[in-house]
């Protein structure tokens, strides 16, 4: 059994965390926090565990084995590094850091202590996205051309427990917008289906929300270092619902992942044939979009066996590494190449 605190009680806490691991058998909630002590109490009483609004109290307790760090972006590295030193397991939020720096030191932490460290990256266990994996690495589609991949919704304003005043649109907290929220999620992905990207040319904006500094819609174009070319668009502004779609271009066919309301991969092969996968729905934060993340569960299941975990600090560091390339680029009017250049 692993004994589970989890630090912040805010939505993604409240629909992913909190509930998936109340659901896992071999994991039990004894501790929450927030410094809104009606929301510890809250979610406390929800959950038969203790309440705190002081983490550095929670991380003092012998029962809990692990860490569930669901916080503001700035607080990610310094809440998830005590939690380490304190002994603790760690699935840190996405992204893991806002700099690469912290992503570094948390690695390093969790080295020293030998614990582990998971990033919150949920897009990996998505069946599509595993399916479609399978189908490329076989060369069911041959050898890859292009792609894009979007992630963009009406804004976190619409299921942050804080609405319009949240943490997201506070630069201080946020440090970055809808690129930390939505394009680290891509660049995670599109590495695990693709290998890994190299250079990095985007246009960053703040256009579609007033009163903020954060970038709420972004493009990118990425290289891969198998030399495919593509787009990555994180966006805030999808004014009337979201889009989580992914296409692959191959020599055999095209790949449409999460393209469909009905179907969540499309395979379209040159000789004309389509084949239509009826699969596990992608998660959303929307109504209706409540399925199992799988994270939770495969951060106990690493925990308990002792295994590397599928998105390890180092896999999370590459992902927040091509984000800030990202946000070099907008800021220098460069192409940002990852091997030679250090991001911050």
């Amino acid at each position: 059994m692993m004994r589970v605190g989890v630090i912040g009680c805010g939505s993604i806490a409240r629909l992913r965390h909190l509930v998936e691991y109340w659901a896992n058998k071999n994991a039990e909630i004894v501790a929450v926090c927030d410094i809104d002590s009606s929301r510890a109490d809250e979610m406390a009483e929800k959950y038969g565990a203790k309440a705190f609004t002081n983490y550095e109290e929670l991380l003092q307790l012998d029962e809990v084995d692990a860490i569930s760090v669901c916080l503001p972006n700035d607080l990610h590295a310094p809440v998830s590094i005590a939690a380490l030193n304190a002994g603790k397991h760690v699935l840190c939020e996405k992204p893991m850091a806002t700099t690469s720096e912290e992503a570094e030191e948390m690695i390093q932490v969790a080295r020293k202590n030998s614990r582990t460290l998971m990033i919150a990256h949920n897009q990996r266990f998505v069946a599509s996205h595993q399916k479609a994996k399978q189908l490329i690495e076989s060369g069911e589609i041959g050898k890859i051309y292009s792609f894009r991949t979007s992630f963009g919704h009406r804004g976190p304003e619409k299921w942050s427990i804080d609405g319009r005043d949240s943490w997201f649109f506070n630069k201080d907290e946020a440090v970055i917008g809808a690129l930390g929220d939505l394009g680290v999620h891509k660049t995670d992905l599109i590495r695990y289906l693709l290998g890994e990207v190299v250079e990095v040319g985007a246009f960053v904006e703040t256009s579609a929300k007033e009163n903020t500094e954060v970038d709420d819609n972004a493009v990118a174009i990425l290289k891969m270092e198998s030399g495919v070319i593509g787009t990555l668009a994180a966006s805030w502004s999808y004014v009337t619902g979201g889009d989580n779609s992914t296409i692959i271009y191959g020599e055999k066919g095209i790949l449409r992942l999460e393209d469909d309301p009905n179907y969540s991969l499309i395979v379209q092969y040159t000789n004309g044939e389509v084949v239509k996968y009826e699969l596990d729905k992608i998660q959303t934060n929307e109504e209706g979009g409540q399925t199992n993340s799988h994270v939770i569960d495969h951060f106990v299941h690493s925990v308990l066996h002792e295994k590397d975990p599928l998105i390890t600090g180092e896999e999370g560091k590459k992902s927040l590494d091509v984000v800030l390339a990202a946000l070099a680029s907008n800021e220098t009017k460069k192409i940002i190449d990852l091997r030679a250049v250090p991001v911050r």
